[in-house]
């Protein structure tokens, strides 16, 4: 078994919501993760010492969100080299623990990059080296945070030139805030900042199921910023467009392909379509690292497929079923066969813009998208794995 353990969360630490950090205890240097799956009930973290430990909290949804899995996969890489693991091995695991999330290879690919490049500078001084990965780890991780800000700004600005006068009810799907991010999040950063401004009359959460990322962990973080929010079943969406309850959908992206494609949440989709139907804005924000240029369209991205028992159990949470992950109530009968994409393809016709922390893209074409990722590549870049 990887080496794993859970602790309390000191509260002092989590007024502002720290999803993961890097720790040198004297035992040694370990990531530590608000585990995502006990919330909103408790605030526990859990601690990594090993990849092996940190690959089974990612494929698990301890620790979530596309920028945030591009966060640990590179710290992921550091523990391995400053802890003396096989970097090379520690960077294939994590690459592969969620096939979807592009995040989860750029980061891993940085700090592996990074480590490689010390070792051929330094003769093999594997000191060097592991100190390398660490200083790209935590490159990746500032990086982050300072997109999510200036996501926000140009979402804002995009929200008030399509939609001027303020007092924006704004859809939402999945959790998209800081548990996904190393700064405030990507669409929930937007509704954040317009909240900030005093120009937010409502955020509607969709549930998001099966694992309810937005009446978990959505409606978690808006209590906490002091939102108005209102929790719907993904399928009441409709009934809320019809209403006119909606001026704009904003969801954030796991891996968006050259052509503007989206994957996103499974969910996402839909809202798409009814957007398209009711004239209301559809905007997906996301890094620039979430662009994947050498998926040419939706149909190149792979689609990760969740366990049936998701769908066919109501989830009881781990500390109400003890030890472990939780169990699970059964709602279909057994021997059920599922269907559990965990995401679904939004095509670049349905969106109205695409936000980055370079600019928006509107409308989303293949050639504008292009553009917006040479504004990156001249920075810190765009990898693959």
């Amino acid at each position: 078994m990887a080496d794993q353990y859970a602790r309390p969360s000191d509260a002092a630490a989590l007024s502002a919501v720290s999803p993961l950090r890097w720790e040198e205890p004297p035992e040694g240097p370990v990531i530590v993760l608000l585990d995502q799956r006990r919330l909103p009930a408790e605030e526990v973290e859990l601690v990594c010492t090993d990849v092996p430990a940190l690959v089974d909290a990612i494929q698990t949804l301890a620790v979530r969100g596309a920028p945030l899995l591009g966060v640990a996969g590179a710290y992921g890489v550091a523990l391995a080299a400053v802890r003396g693991f096989d970097v090379e091995e520690a960077a294939e695991m994590l690459a592969r623990a969620r096939p979807t999330a592009v995040n989860l290879a750029y980061g891993v690919a940085r700090v592996r990059d990074a480590h490689r490049a010390a070792v051929r500078k330094g003769g093999g001084d594997g000191r060097a080296a592991a100190a390398a990965a660490l200083a790209e780890a935590r490159a990746v991780h500032r990086e982050d945070a300072e997109a999510s800000a200036r996501m926000a700004e140009h979402g804002v600005a995009l929200l008030e030139e399509l939609l001027p006068g303020g007092g924006y009810r704004i859809l939402t799907h999945c959790n998209t805030g800081a548990l996904v991010s190393g700064g405030q999040g990507t669409a929930f950063a937007v509704a954040g900042a317009l909240h900030g401004a005093g120009r937010l009359r409502r955020l509607w959460v969709d549930e998001t199921r099966p694992l309810l990322q937005g009446a978990r962990l959505t409606a978690y973080e808006a209590a906490r910023a002091g939102m108005a929010y209102t929790v719907l079943t993904d399928s009441a969406a409709g009934s809320l467009f019809a209403a006119g309850e909606v001026d704009a959908v904003l969801v954030g992206a796991d891996r968006i392909a050259a052509d503007g494609s989206v994957a996103n949440k499974v969910g996402s989709y839909p809202l798409a379509v009814l957007a398209r139907y009711h004239h209301i804005p559809f905007v997906v924000v996301a890094p620039s690292t979430t662009v994947d240029l050498g998926s040419e369209g939706g149909a190149d991205i792979e689609v990760e497929q969740r366990p049936g028992h998701e769908v066919t159990e109501i989830p009881v949470p781990p500390q109400a079923a003890g030890a472990g992950t939780g169990a699970g109530v059964p709602v279909a009968p057994l021997g059920a066969q599922a269907y559990n994409p965990a995401f679904d393809i939004t095509p670049p016709e349905l969106m109205t813009a695409i936000v980055t922390e370079n600019g928006v893209v509107s409308p989303v074409t293949k050639a504008g998208l292009a553009e917006l990722c040479d504004r990156s590549r001249s920075g810190n870049g765009m990898m693959s794995i």
